[in-house]
C-alpha cells in the first residue's frame, strides 16, 4: 500500500516516456564522457574549443525548445513534434565519430542537440498531462529517474565496448544509433491526450502570455545559470588530476547513477514540501561541489565530489522543470517548460565560453570559482523572488 502510495497518480504513459528518456540518455551518454576526450587527445582541440562546442549544443537544444514548444501549443499536438526530435538524435550520433576535425564534432553535435531541443518541450507537456497536478513533481522525477539512469548505463556500456572489447572509439558513436531508436520506438507508443482549447492561428512568443511570477522565476533560473557551465569541465579536471580514462567514464557514470536514484524522491518531496525549498538545496549542493573542485587537488576527494554532485543534477531536472510548469496554465505547458529550457541554455550557453576562456587563460580552478558565486547570486535570488508555498 505504502508503494501505491508513493507512485500514486502516474499513468502508462508515465512510464513509457521515463522508458523514452532511459534509451535516449544511453545514446547520448555513451559519448558524453568520452567526448571532450576525443575533442582534446584525438582531434587535439583546446580547451576553449570544448567550452564552444558544448555551449552551442547545449544552447541549441534549450533555445529550439522555446520555439518547439510553442509549435506544440499552436497545434496541440505533442506526440509527433517529439517523434521528429528522437529521430534527429538518434541519426546524428553516428556523424560525430566520422569526424575528422573538431568542427565536424560540432556539426554532428549540434544535429544531435536540434533534436533534443525539437523533443523535450513537447516530451515535457506529455509528461505533466500523463498525471494529476497533485502528482507532477512525481512524473517529472520519474522521468529524472530514466533519464539519469540511462545517463548511468550509458557510460557503463561505453567501457565495456572501449576498454573490455577494445573497439575503436570511432564505432562507439556509430552504435549510439540503436538505443536511439528504441527511444523513438517508446514515444511512438504513448497515447496523446488532446488539451480542451482552441488552437492559435499562429505561432505566439509574446511573453506577456506568461504570467510575472514565471518571468521572476526565469530571471532565477538565468543568474543561477551563469555559473553553470558544461559538465565536461569536471570531466576534464578529475582527468587533469591523473584519472584513467576509465575511471574517469566509471565516476561519471556513478555521478548519474546518484542523480537517477534522487531524482523520483526529489519530486516526490517537491509535491509535499514545495518546490522552491528543494531547488534551494540543489543550488547548495552545487555551490559545495564547485567550491570543492576549485580547492581540492585530492583525486579522490574530486571523485567523491562529481558523484555529490550527482544529487544537483537529479534534483534541478526533476524540480526545476516542474516549478516552471507550475507557473503556466494546461494550454501553455509546452511554451512555458520550453522557454524555461531556453533560458536555462543560454545562461549555460554563456557559462561555458567563459568557462573555456578561464580554463585555458586564468587556470582550471577560476572556472569552479565563477560558478560558486553565481550559485550564491542564484541562491539568493531564488529565496527573494520565488514564493516558497507556491504548489502544484
Amino acid at each position: 500500500m505504502a508503494a501505491q502510495r508513493y507512485f500514486a497518480g502516474l499513468s502508462r504513459n508515465t512510464f513509457l516516456l521515463a522508458s523514452a528518456s532511459l534509451f535516449a540518455d544511453i545514446s547520448s551518454e555513451m559519448l558524453y564522457p568520452i567526448l571532450p576526450i576525443f575533442l582534446t587527445q584525438t582531434l587535439k582541440a583546446s580547451g576553449s574549443v570544448v567550452g564552444l562546442v558544448e555551449g552551442v549544443a547545449e544552447a541549441t537544444q534549450n533555445i529550439v525548445q522555446g520555439f518547439s514548444g510553442s509549435l506544440s501549443d499552436k497545434l496541440q499536438r505533442r506526440k509527433p513534434i517529439a517523434l521528429v526530435g528522437y529521430l534527429l538524435a538518434a541519426v546524428a550520433k553516428p556523424l560525430m565519430g566520422a569526424a575528422t576535425a573538431w568542427q565536424g564534432v560540432m556539426g554532428g553535435r549540434f544535429l544531435d542537440r536540434l533534436g533534443t531541443g525539437t523533443r523535450s518541450a513537447p516530451r515535457d507537456a506529455l509528461i505533466a498531462s500523463s498525471a494529476n497536478e497533485a502528482s507532477r513533481g512525481r512524473a517529472f522525477g520519474l522521468e529524472g529517474v530514466g533519464d539519469n539512469a540511462g545517463a548511468f548505463l550509458g557510460p557503463l556500456l561505453a567501457v565495456l565496448l572501449l576498454i573490455v572489447w577494445h573497439l575503436d572509439i570511432h564505432l562507439i558513436f556509430y552504435l549510439a544509433i540503436i538505443p536511439g531508436l528504441f527511444a523513438f520506438l517508446m514515444v511512438l507508443l504513448v497515447e496523446e491526450r488532446p488539451v480542451a482549447v482552441t488552437a492559435k492561428s499562429k505561432i505566439d512568443v509574446n511573453p506577456t502570455r506568461f504570467p510575472k511570477a514565471y518571468w521572476r522565476y526565469m530571471l532565477v533560473t538565468a543568474l543561477f545559470g551563469i555559473g553553470n557551465s558544461s559538465n565536461a569541465f569536471l570531466i576534464l579536471q578529475t582527468k587533469d588530476m591523473g584519472a584513467s580514462l576509465t575511471t574517469t567514464i566509471l565516476i561519471y557514470a556513478a555521478f548519474n547513477l546518484v542523480a537517477a536514484l534522487i531524482s523520483y524522491p526529489a519530486g516526490f518531496l517537491s509535491d509535499k514540501l514545495g518546490r522552491r525549498n528543494i531547488l534551494a538545496l540543489a543550488f547548495a549542493i552545487f555551490l559545495v561541489t564547485y567550491l570543492g573542485f576549485a580547492l581540492t587537488r585530492n583525486i579522490a576527494l574530486i571523485s567523491l565530489l562529481f558523484i555529490f554532485y550527482g544529487l544537483y543534477q537529479g534534483i534541478f531536472r526533476s524540480v526545476g522543470k516542474a516549478l516552471a510548469s507550475d507557473h503556466v496554465p494546461p494550454q501553455l505547458r509546452a511554451s512555458g517548460v520550453g522557454w524555461y529550457n531556453t533560458v536555462v541554455g543560454l545562461s549555460g550557453l554563456v557559462a561555458s565560453l567563459i568557462a573555456g576562456w578561464l580554463w585555458d587563460q586564468a587556470g582550471h580552478e577560476t572556472v569552479f570559482f565563477f560558478g560558486a558565486a553565481f550559485a550564491v547570486v542564484g541562491g539568493i535570488a531564488l529565496l527573494t523572488l520565488v514564493p516558497g508555498k507556491l504548489k502544484a
